[in-house]
């Protein structure tokens, strides 16, 4: 009934980011977790629609959102879907058990006015962390990255002569993603305070480490996002991806096409960027509220 057969496929065939990974291997532990307890021991092939609907149920009695839900029936699709392929089971039991509906909550983003004040005021200090913590919060901001694409980005990913980075995205998709020159001074500044610190750098080595010289860690990138904007907001969210969210309704905002926001941000569909509209449809409704004479 356990899944390491599955788990190693996602990771050597499928090339699933470490990120994806763990959370396929907490869904599918949780269930099978629920299983033994609910139902003690039972073969896979003998698992049904009824078993997962009762799981589905307790999920939601446990106060599980109807998305988290919903990915984590995601999880099992993809897992009975492999072994009805590997013909471990004959019939997929997910067939007979129905997503829950939820409403789509619209992408919260931080005001350019609180964006800009962030990367004004004074708290980032000259030395290496200081400078550090600025290019993490620019590089995200500047160019809607995730969190595990920055945390294995290379010195050789990034060109300055050509403001571009090499950015490689889930399922190993690589993309090229444009920055500014503001992102350049602040790049030149980190790189400089990184060779006084470590001394030369390898095009190999990763580009955000730790204050030791190690590999970043998603923990570390919250971290620093977290206390940075706890500076200029008191917005209960505050993430990484949030930032994204920033970066791509200010592209919208300003005029960006959906696909080249799509392309920036290595959506798969166009469908996972159009969710940005409705955050600009709601601004012009409060524009016009505020305008209009008779609104």
């Amino acid at each position: 009934m356990r899944a390491d057969d599955f788990i190693l496929f996602l990771t050597s065939e499928k090339h699933y980011s470490p990120h994806t990974i763990t959370a396929y291997c907490n869904d599918l532990a949780q269930f099978f977790n629920y299983i033994e307890s609910a139902y003690g021991f039972i073969e896979t092939k003998n698992i049904d629609h009824q078993i997962i609907r009762s799981w589905l149920l307790y999920l939601i009695q446990s106060g599980t959102t109807a998305r988290s839900a919903n990915r984590k029936l995601s999880t099992l699709k993809s897992y009975f879907r492999f072994l009805v392929k590997r013909e471990i089971i004959l019939v997929d039991p997910m067939q007979k058990v129905v997503s829950l509906k939820s409403g789509r909550n619209l992408p919260v983003f931080i005001e350019k006015e609180k964006m800009k004040l962030l990367f004004t005021s004074t708290h980032f200090e000259p030395d290496f962390k200081g400078v550090r913590n600025r290019v993490v919060l620019e590089i995200l901001y500047g160019t809607g990255m995730r969190v595990s694409e920055l945390v294995e980005l290379k010195h050789k990913d990034v060109d300055l002569a050509s403001m571009i980075i090499r950015v490689t995205g889930k399922r190993n998709k690589q993309r090229i993603i444009p920055f500014g020159s503001y992102l350049a001074d602040t790049i030149s500044e980190f790189t400089k305070v990184k060779e006084e610190r470590f001394g030369l750098i390898s095009p190999e080595s990763y580009f955000i480490t730790t204050e030791k010289g190690e590999k970043a860690y998603p923990k570390l990138i919250y971290n620093v996002v977290i206390q940075s904007l706890a500076f200029v907001t008191t917005q209960p969210k505050k993430s990484p991806h949030i930032i994204r969210h920033t970066f791509a309704t200010a592209m919208l905002n300003n005029g960006a096409d959906l696909n080249s926001i799509k392309e920036l941000l290595g959506h798969s569909s166009l469908a996972a960027t159009q969710v940005y509209t409705h955050n600009t449809i709601e601004r012009v409704k409060r524009i016009y509220q505020q305008a209009h004479p008779k609104a």
